[in-house]
Parts: C-alpha cells; structure tokens; sequence
C-alpha cells in the first residue's frame, strides 16, 4: 500500500501545471477520486485552442474559450507562471512568489515555437503562430496590411500549410517556403492533395528554398534571391519549456521530460508528465493535441493508481491520422497506420474540411464531457510507438 492510501483523513493533493489540452484534461480525469484537491496552473485565464491559432491571426475565427465550461467543479485554477518545481519539498514555486505544495505533480507545460537563433533576422521580423499572443500580433499586422501586400510563410509543416492556406484563401498573395518538402509527415498522395489546393487559393509553394535571413520587408533565400515580404509568418519547428530542465529534473536534448512507460519522472515518482512535454523512455509521440488527451488521461491513471496503492499501467495509445485545413474551404485527413505512419489513403477538398472543423469543435465538446463526467473519456489503443519526426514536423491536430 502507498503511504497515501494510508491517510484517509487526509486529502491528496495534485498540482497540474499548464491547462492546455493535455493539463485540462488530465485536471478533468484526476475527479474519478473525490478525495482529491486539484490545482491547475496555467499563464492564461482562458484556455487557447492552438489548434485555431492560425484562424485568430486571419481575423477567421476565435481561438480561447472560458476555463469556467471546461474545468470540473471544484477544480482551483491558479493563473500564474510555474518557476520551479522542488522535488524534495514537494514544492512549485509561481513567478508571483507565491508556492503550492503537492503529493503528486502532473508536468503537462505543453510547447512553444521553436527560437530560429540561427537564422538573423527572424527573432526579430517574424511572427510566430506557437501561441496566442503572437497570433494576436500577427493579425494586428495583417489587419493593417494592404491586401495585396506580400506575405511569406516560412516553414512547410502542418501549421505553415494551415497558416499559407488560411491567408491565400482571402486573397493575399503569400509565398509558402518550405525548406523541403511540402508536408513531410504526409504520404505523397496526400501531399499532392493538399499542395493542389494550395494551388487553388493562389498560395505560391517554394519547396526546396530555404531562408538565410529575414528582414522588416524581405525574406533572403538561401541561394541569394530576395523575397519582398511586408509580413513574415515562422511555423517551423517547435520547442519546449525548459521549467523541467531549470528544476534539475532529467529531459531529453529539446527539454522534455524523460519518464518511464507509466509516464513517471525518471528523476521522481512524484511527477507524472503529460502531452508534448513528455518523452515517454525517451521515445516522445508526436506533439499534437491527437496525442495530448490520452496522454492525459493516462498521467492521471497512473497518479490515481498510486494514491490508491496499485500498480500504474504502461502507456497504451494509438494514432488514426492527421486532420489538415487548406483555408475554410479544403482540407485533407491523411489516414494512418496506429503507429503514426501515414498511408497513400487520404480524404481531400471540401469533405475533409467539414471533418477537421468536427474535430477542433469535438475536442473543446470531448474536455467539456470529462468535466461533467469523469472517466467518459476514451481512446485509441494498440498502437506500436510511432517513428519519431523531426521537430520541424509539426501537426496540427
């Protein structure tokens, strides 16, 4: 038995940090106990749908909703940064000075864009779609660009094909710069798919191009040429939050945290990770929301199981696909193995953007249904653990 199952007049308390899809979620499952004090930790008071952030930077649609329909009763939301986390004490420390202390920890900071440090100009000139005050940047400036103003989308991902996609269909004359391949998650069909619609929405695609620097009006190519660009948009790549990696907990090289198959920290049994700063025995699932909720459920099965005293499962989930926006209009689902591995099998054009907008609304439906009903929450299983993509190869959902 736990030292905890032992205290039956004392309850456990569970600190999440971050409330994005991941945190939100396992903060929702965490109430099949109710004996259970839950804490999220979140920068925000409203949740973000990152998978809408390139509709907010388009002035398309919203992108937060109210933690008020999301979060389960009695769920305390601390809106606040995690500074530290003390493993010894048990502790986090919030950048306001405050601390909450906790028996269980869930690790669930999510990810950011990554910094392109390597390339001058861009930290300076480009706007990131990572999160939502750079989306919020982005449309403040498109909505005081002229429309026909050039734009240049740089990096040839899911988020940059959404982004390129969702600008070109009001007409603006954007330039997708992919660095490679156009879609490299894809198969090639679906890759075909989703670069004719681009074509369809007068998006100019410059697959192997890459970009050597970015300037206030202009993208220089890695062969010289320059671009004009009165707005760059950088979509490639994403990172982490180093919070792990400054509290001397063990990550992997991009700042996840390491854990074992139960999603346990390798460096404390008290810290359970979930979502895209996970890195399952060092093996990470692909950052997406996809991945996120049942990452979630599972981080907060395997807390439930030690406050009772049982052992935790292993992590058992599996992949369907990815769901792509090409403006309102198109969209592709690129069918998957359950390991990840993309199929020639794709659903294209108008079809498959209905389906990708009944998933975004599904998702915010499926936390709102945890809230209400602890344990609802079901997910894939049997999936092999996927091949792992580089970091550029960002999804969207």
């Amino acid at each position: 038995m736990s030292e905890l199952s032992n205290r039956a007049d004392e309850r456990t308390r569970v600190v999440v940090i971050g409330g994005g899809y991941a945190g939100t979620m396992a903060a929702n499952h965490l109430r099949l106990r109710t004996d259970v004090d839950i804490t999220l930790v979140n920068p925000r008071p409203q949740f973000v749908e990152r998978i809408r952030l390139h509709q907010l930077a388009a002035g398309t649609g919203a992108a937060t909703a109210d933690y008020g329909t999301l979060l389960g009763k009695d769920i305390r939301l601390v809106v606040d940064n995690a500074d530290h986390i003390d493993p010894v004490a048990r502790r986090v420390s919030l950048a306001s000075g405050a601390a909450l202390d906790y028996d269980y920890l869930i690790y669930a900071v999510g990810s950011t864009g990554a910094t392109p440090v390597a390339v001058p100009g861009a930290g300076e000139y480009a706007y990131s779609l990572a999160e939502l005050e750079g989306a919020q940047r982005l449309r403040y400036a498109l909505a005081d660009l002229h429309p026909g103003a050039p734009i240049t989308v740089v990096g040839g991902g899911l988020t940059g094909i959404e982004a390129a996609g969702e600008l070109g269909e009001q007409g603006r004359a954007v330039t997708l710069v992919c660095g490679g391949i156009l879609g490299p998650s894809l198969s090639g069909p679906g890759r075909r798919s989703v670069a004719k619609q681009l074509r369809k929405l007068g998006v100019t695609v410059l697959e192997t191009a890459s970009v050597r620097e970015v300037r206030w009006d202009s993208v220089v190519l890695g062969d010289g040429e320059v671009l004009p660009s009165a707005v760059t948009v950088w979509t490639a790549g994403f990172g982490v939050p180093d919070l792990a990696t400054r509290s001397g907990l063990r990550t992997d090289s991009m700042g996840r945290l390491l854990t074992d198959e139960t999603l346990t920290s390798i460096s404390d049994g008290r810290i359970v990770a979930a979502g895209d700063a996970a890195a399952p025995s060092n093996q990470p699932l692909r950052m997406s929301c996809q991945a996120a909720g049942p990452l979630a459920a599972q981080a907060a099965n395997t807390v439930l199981s030690r406050i009772a005293g049982t052992a935790p499962a292993p992590l058992n989930q599996a992949f369907t696909g990815q769901c792509i926006s090409v403006g309102r209009s198109y969209g592709t689902i690129q069918l998957a193995r359950t390991d990840d591995t993309p199929i020639r099998l794709y659903i294209g054009g108008r079809t498959a953007a209905s389906i990708k907008e009944l998933v975004c609304k599904g998702t915010l439906w499926g936390l709102r249904k945890e809230a209400e009903k602890p344990g609802w929450y079901r997910w894939l299983k049997g999936g092999e653990r996927p091949a792992q993509l580089p970091a550029e190869q960002q999804t969207a959902v």
